[in-house]
This record gives C-alpha cells, sequence and structure tokens, in this order.
C-alpha cells in the first residue's frame, strides 16, 4: 500500500510523494533520496521502499523539483536545493506523526542524506547505495555541454529520455559541495554499500566514504548488481540488507 502525499519545496513548490506504508507491525519510519533525474518510480527507489515497508520500515520516497509529479523546472534546482528538500521531506513526516528514523539514499541521493542528516535530528541511521564521495562526480554525466553552460549560463541536455535545461548555478554548486565534513560528523551509524562493477560511480566513492566515517559504520559489498539495481532481485536484496542493519537502530 502507498500513500500519495505532497508537500512544500524550500522555493515553494509542490512535491510529489509516495509512503510506503507497513504491512504489519511499524518498526519505524524512512525516508529514501533518489538518484540525480531518475525520480521516485525508478527501479531503485520503488523496489527497495517496498520492500523495506513489507518488513515493517513505512518509507518515504519523492520527486524532486521538476522531476515526476513535482511541480517547478528541474533547472532551478541544485545539489543544495535537493538537500534542503530532503530536510524539507524529513518535516513533512515528523509532522504527520512519523518522524523520519532511518535515510536512504541512491547515487547522487546518497551523497544528499549524506549532507542533509545533520539538519534531520530524529534521524538513527543512514545507508548510501553506490553514492558518490564527490557530488560533482556526476558532472561526467554532462561534461559535453559544461563549458557551454559556464559561458552561457544554460544550456539544454538529455539524459535518458529526459529533455532538461542545466544552468550555471547548478554546475557551480555541485562543484563548491564537499561531503568529507558531514561524514566525519555524521555522528550516527552508517552503512555504505555499493558494487565492485558499477560502471556509473566506481566502487573507490564507497572506499573514500568509509574511510571518513567514524564508526559505527558497515560496508557491504553489492557484487553482481549494476548501478541502477535494475537486475531482477538486486534492490529487493539491498532493501532487506539494509533492513537488518537498520533493526538494533530502529529499536531505540
Amino acid at each position: 500500500m502507498a500513500e500519495r502525499v505532497q508537500f512544500p519545496s524550500v522555493s515553494g513548490e509542490s512535491l510529489a510523494g509516495l509512503v510506503d506504508l507497513p504491512e504489519g507491525e511499524v518498526r519505524g519510519w524512512g525516508l529514501f533520496s533518489h538518484g540525480f533525474t531518475l525520480g521516485k518510480d525508478c527501479p531503485a527507489a520503488s523496489r527497495i521502499c517496498k520492500q523495506l515497508a513489507r518488513e515493517g520500515v513505512g518509507m518515504l520516497r519523492f520527486d524532486n523539483l521538476g522531476l515526476g509529479d513535482s511541480e517547478g523546472d528541474w533547472g532551478n534546482g541544485s545539489f543544495s536545493h535537493k538537500v534542503a528538500d530532503t530536510v524539507q521531506a524529513a518535516r513533512f513526516m515528523a509532522a504527520s506523526g512519523r518522524p523520519v528514523e532511518l535515510l536512504v539514499g541512491h547515487s547522487f541521493g546518497g551523497a544528499a542524506v549524506l549532507a542533509a542528516a545533520a539538519d534531520i535530528p530524529e534521524a538513527k541511521a543512514v545507508a548510501t547505495v553506490a553514492a558518490p564521495y564527490d557530488p560533482s562526480h556526476v558532472e561526467h554525466q554532462y561534461d559535453a555541454v559544461v563549458e557551454r553552460v559556464i559561458a552561457e549560463g544554460e544550456a539544454p541536455v538529455t539524459f535518458g529520455d529526459k529533455a532538461l535545461v542545466l544552468r550555471r548555478e547548478f554546475v557551480e554548486d555541485v562543484r563548491r559541495a564537499h561531503l568529507r565534513d558531514c561524514i566525519t560528523t555524521l555522528r550516527r551509524p552508517l552503512l555504505v554499500m555499493h558494487s565492485p562493477t558499477d560502471n556509473t560511480v566506481g566502487i573507490a566513492n564507497a572506499s573514500e566514504i568509509f574511510r571518513a566515517a567514524r564508526h559505527p559504520r558497515n560496508f557491504v559489498s553489492l557484487e553482481g548488481s549494476d548501478h541502477l539495481l535494475t537486475a531482477p532481485g538486486q534492490a529487493k536484496r539491498a532493501a532487506r540488507i539494509i533492513s537488518a542493519w537498520a533493526d538494533q537502530y530502529l529499536a531505540l
């Protein structure tokens, strides 16, 4: 079961989300942050959240600015905007009586939850899946147009089936973003998950995140998985690992 919700972005637009509801006893509530331009209905977001809900952890997943069912223009967002809206999503859940205890982020969303955690005091644990250590790693997805964007202020760019506008403010913002301090001062249990055959965000990123983190920290290799966790069973497996790992923290 899923509950459709809406809440305001920090810039005022309405963001669309789904809360995957636990089927039985509620062990806790969590928040999922999706990858770069993927949205709440991408396989990683949908399958991980649904499986966690089956195991008693209700999960909010939402479309970032200008993606999926959310209002606004993606080009007006940035990494900082994504982080701020992740905090907004947690506040929405808290206001509805479902405080977010578990943060889960995939790819670019993994970087976002690491940066957002400090402003979500009720969060007890953080899990990343295929996350970059440096958010500017995402620049390789638009490197063909980045110089034009810097020179002219914006340029059209296509990501898969999405035609979007990339703006200078996004490029400059993501280049300023650094996660080391966020990770070293996380003060929460951290689970780092990554595939050694990830050809989009290499596993060296997981090593950097893990080295920067303080205990308690765990690393799980998602051998056989691709970056998007699209093959049958990959996202479900990741969710089961997250569920088992988070159990002791959700019970506190």
